[in-house]
């Protein structure tokens, strides 16, 4: 990531991740105990976060933001792994919910965008959860991404691509950001009602 992403890793990021993101994306929604985030970074919402499960997993694919959020989390709730969010080492079936915040769009591709979804519906119990918020694509966000990827999900298609994974209960939610909930059903098959 290129020096502007500093400021993600200050407590005023993180507070604005916690009181216009977090707060009113997740007042109602019940995480359950084990929660896994994708992506934290530097934590931004792994605090906030960690206070509303019993576990919380965290993954991310920077040796040395996991690292520093390892020791930052060290006896805590947070367990932090390195590792890839497309190709998850985790059995299925894993965890209650599914976070992931302002991370989405670092990804090169939709292709690989639809492989951490996929992902995380796998690693999913039945009726979990995926919650996320990602930054809406403008020029402004382009420049600050200068040098770096930047590949922001195109909300309108957002609803058909966690469908087509097989989520159900899919709510997405167009503001200054982009945010979505969506439910692995209760069973493989989802029943069509008339």
């Amino acid at each position: 990531m290129n020096e502007n992403h500093a400021c993600c890793s200050t407590p005023e990021w993180a507070e604005h991740i916690h009181r216009e993101v977090l707060g009113s994306l997740l007042s109602e929604i019940d995480l359950g105990h084990e929660m896994l985030e994708i992506g934290p970074g530097p934590g931004a919402a792994t605090e906030w976060l960690r206070k509303r499960v019993r576990r919380l997993v965290a993954i991310e694919v920077d040796p040395e933001s996991a690292h520093r959020l390892a020791i930052r989390y060290t006896a805590s709730n947070v367990e932090v792994v390195t590792g890839d969010a497309s190709r998850l080492a985790f059995d299925d079936a894993s965890f209650d919910s599914v976070g992931t915040f302002t991370m989405l769009h670092h990804l090169p591709t939709a292709t690989l965008q639809n492989q951490v979804l996929k992902e995380a519906w796998r690693v999913l119990r039945p009726a979990g959860i995926l919650v996320g918020s990602d930054s809406l694509g403008c020029t402004e966000l382009h420049e600050f991404h200068a040098g770096d990827t930047y590949n922001p999900i195109e909300p309108s298609s957002l609803i058909a691509r966690l469908q087509t994974i097989g989520f159900d209960h899919v709510m997405v939610s167009v503001g200054y950001d982009v945010r979505f909930v969506a439910r692995k059903p209760t069973s493989e098959v989802s029943q069509c009602t008339s």
